[in-house]
């Protein structure tokens, strides 16, 4: 089935994850929080998260998620399906994702989405 975009979806290989554009990525609470959600729900849907934001603001969110190596996006059908690249980034960068995971206890919270549980 074709691509629900007519542009490629664009993700960096592991060797050109950047450090500096991971944190920059994650320093946004939006951003975070959606990791943070991906982490206790791999493979959600784009429409899996509730948020108090129009679809295009959280969809730029996703974007910065995916073109700083974060997540992984593929599409099946008309949804997109959203997954941490952890192990990718834990090659690369060992332990930072743990971190990451770690130090947001407490600062967010997964989103919970009732239609999707």
């Amino acid at each position: 089935m074709a691509s629900r975009t007519s542009s490629p979806l664009i993700h960096p290989d592991v060797d050109d994850l950047d450090l500096f554009k991971i944190m920059s990525a994650l320093t946004d609470e939006t951003r975070l929080t959606i990791v943070v959600t991906l982490s206790v729900s791999p493979g959600l849907a784009c429409s899996g998260f509730t948020q108090d934001v129009t679809a295009s603001v959280l969809t730029r969110h996703f974007r910065v998620l995916r073109e700083a190596g974060l997540i992984r996006q593929h599409d099946i059908g008309t949804r997109r399906i959203n997954t941490l690249r952890k192990e990718e980034l834990d090659q690369r960068f060992p332990g930072l994702l743990d971190l990451v995971l770690k130090e947001s206890v407490g600062r967010v919270k997964p989103y919970v989405n009732d239609e999707c549980a």
